[in-house]
């Protein structure tokens, strides 16, 4: 894969290729000199130390023996292992079908007390009910050329989701733009079915649930991509083509600057109900 488009992502990378780099230099071993030892051309190894092609476990293990430095192997590997993790092709991810992709993030949920979501055009995981969530998996499914399992995909989305009814001290805050109420996945009675379960979600203890009104004038900030902001620690981007995680703490910092902004052109309670209501209105 080439350079990540995520800083976290590529600065992890950079930190893996350096320590292999450095181990390279320990041992008194040439570009040439490794790629001989570990039975490849010399043009890979300079890819890896300049972190252009992910080096795999076996390849890290080869360089390492190479160096005589066989016990650091495993930590690099771990280290390269959570490198490539934060910048994840949805067709890699999903090529044995979107229903492990669901159950995958789950104990993520577990271990995370603040949930913070913005969304751009679509009703936010853990709020998807089934007949939305299904026709919203199906489609992706199909343009990832992966294999359709929506149904269930969507039951495993919605069982995550139980996560809010829990007793606990977690918290989950949503934001979405009004476009997501107007933005009509799967058929009309989907959709109703979907902006009515908003109305009784949004009732939670734990939950609080804001819309961004779409005539909100001078906006402080402009984002176009949907993301979730775990703790202060993790920050999930959603592109068409892939999920970057993002956990430098300047970029984190950033997204809850841009949260905590978006949160406040957003309306609650009976205003957010109100637009709520237009929307399910506006498919009759």
């Amino acid at each position: 894969m080439p350079v990540s488009p995520s800083s976290s992502a590529q600065s992890a990378r950079e930190n893996v290729a350096r320590g292999l780099r450095e181990l390279r230099r320990e041992a008194g071993l040439t570009v040439t000199g490794l790629a001989t030892a570990c039975g490849w051309h010399h043009a890979k190894t300079s890819r890896i130390e300049n972190a252009r092609t992910p080096p795999s476990p076996t390849d890290i293990r080869l360089w390492c023996r190479a160096c005589d430095a066989a016990p650091r192997a495993e930590d690099l590997i771990a280290a390269s292992l959570h490198a490539e993790s934060l910048y994840t092709e949805w067709r890699r991810r999903a090529r044995t079908g979107l229903r492990r992709l669901q159950e995958s993030y789950v104990s993520l949920f577990r271990a995370t007390s603040l949930f913070r979501v913005y969304t751009t055009f679509l009703v936010p995981g853990l709020l998807q009910t089934q007949g939305y969530a299904e026709a919203l998996l199906s489609t992706n499914a199909r343009l990832l050329g992966v294999p359709d399992d929506g149904e269930e995909a969507a039951a495993a989305r919605l069982e995550r989701s139980q996560i809010m009814y829990q007793p606990g001290r977690r918290r989950f805050v949503f934001l979405l733009e009004e476009a997501a109420l107007r933005y009509q996945i799967g058929d009309g009675d989907a959709m109703a079915a979907q902006l009515g379960h908003l109305l009784s979600v949004g009732a939670l203890p734990a939950v609080s649930l804001g819309i961004v009104p779409m005539a909100t004038e001078a906006r402080p900030t402009w984002v176009q991509e949907t993301f979730s902001v775990y703790d202060d620690a993790l920050v999930s981007v959603e592109l068409l083509s892939a999920q970057v995680n993002i956990n430098q703490p300047s970029e984190v910092a950033l997204y809850v600057q841009a949260f905590e902004e978006l949160r406040n052109l957003a309306v609650y309670g009976a205003e957010a109900r109100t637009l709520i209501v237009r929307a399910i209105e506006a498919l009759r």
